[in-house]
């Protein structure tokens, strides 16, 4: 018999309680249960980002945090970014300047991202390449991605004056 627990947690501002195995990963809770398909799993050790999600403002690997750890707490996922049907202005930017390409790898390093901009609203680009480093892309090289995050960080900065 696979023991369970009950779990209460808000996810993208709507709060969900559920049964959940103790063993379950906040990543199959997030996929399986809540049908948030937005977070990838890539590698499954924590290593690739794709499955990067925010957990109180901080992010976390999701295929490495169990669900029973999430008890309690706030987590955002790429689905909780975009409001009242407008982008969030980091997707807008990915979109407006080739931050992305197959977008595996799109929704972790957004959260990534969105981290980084809480902390520092006028990043270097050598601060972006440090806070995605641990975000893995086969496909764009980064340089998209990082230019994607600096225009981004203007647009916030200019909308918060």
């Amino acid at each position: 018999m696979e023991e369970t627990r009950t779990v209460g947690l808000v996810v993208n501002h709507q709060k969900y309680e559920a049964e959940v195995p103790v063993r379950f990963h906040l990543a199959d809770f997030l996929r399986q249960r809540l049908r948030l398909t937005g977070t990838h799993l890539g590698c499954e050790h924590g290593v690739c980002g794709a499955c990067t999600v925010l957990v109180d403002g901080q992010s976390v690997r999701s295929c490495l945090m169990l669900a029973v750890q999430a008890d309690g707490h706030e987590v955002l996922t790429v689905e909780g970014l975009a409001e009242d049907g407008k982008l969030h202005p980091l997707q807008q930017a990915f979109r407006d300047y080739h931050g992305l390409q197959c977008g595996f790898c799109t929704p972790g390093t957004l959260l990534t991202l969105v981290e980084l901009l809480q902390s520092n609203p006028d990043p270097t680009e050598d601060d972006v390449r440090v806070a995605i480093s641990g975000n893995l892309c086969r496909c764009t090289g980064y340089q998209g991605i990082v230019e994607a995050a600096l225009k981004a960080a203007r647009q916030i900065s200019r909308s918060a004056r």
